[in-house]
């Protein structure tokens, strides 16, 4: 079963995948698209291609996401030329964790699924839709961020249609959460 698992920043999409995979036995794997894109990052091909696109990203030969988040969070085109650039390697790894992983429950958490086509394969698709200041909240205390930096990750959200999920939450008490978990 794939199940693909969205919300904006801090809107308790890990906690959700990992209970479900408890739930489930601990037959699942919880897929972080964000983290395979930070993956792509350090490829270097992509790199290379990153550093002609938006020029002083680095730091010790590396692309730094403090100086890259800025630039793309503020643009939507500058956004979808870093998607533009990531998105091959991407889904190839994607791809490739889901054959590897097809006799376990699959959890695809990423803010923009419903943009791929990762979304329509999912058997089941979830909506996590916390209210902002809650989010800022977690954001400031996990993340360790300005309220200007979480704005700029929100103004790059992009907005869902909650009528194309099939199941929506806007629970965000751990104990409720646990029971809906044990729904799903």
């Amino acid at each position: 079963m794939i199940i693909g698992l969205c919300g904006k920043s801090c809107s308790g999409k890990t906690t959700l995948a990992n209970d479900l995979i408890h739930i489930y036995g601990g037959n699942g794997i919880h897929v972080d698209i964000d983290k395979i894109g930070h993956q792509a990052l350090k490829v270097p091909k992509i790199k290379e291609e990153l550093v002609e696109t938006f020029s002083d990203i680095t730091t010790r030969g590396e692309i730094d996401r403090k100086k890259l988040g800025p630039i793309v969070f503020s643009s939507d085109i500058k956004m979808d030329q870093l998607t533009s650039i990531t998105w091959k390697y991407m889904e190839q790894e994607i791809d490739r964790m889901i054959a590897e992983n097809q006799d376990k429950m699959i959890i695809l958490d990423w803010q923009l699924l419903p943009k791929s086509k990762f979304f329509q394969a999912a058997d089941m698709t979830i909506l996590l839709d916390v209210d902002y200041e809650i989010r800022k909240k977690r954001a400031l205390e996990r993340d360790h961020i300005t309220e200007e930096k979480f704005d700029l990750r929100e103004q790059a959200s992009i907005k869902y249609d909650s009528s194309s999920f099939d199941l929506v939450f806007h629970e965000v008490n751990y104990e409720k959460l646990k029971e809906m978990v044990k729904r799903i």
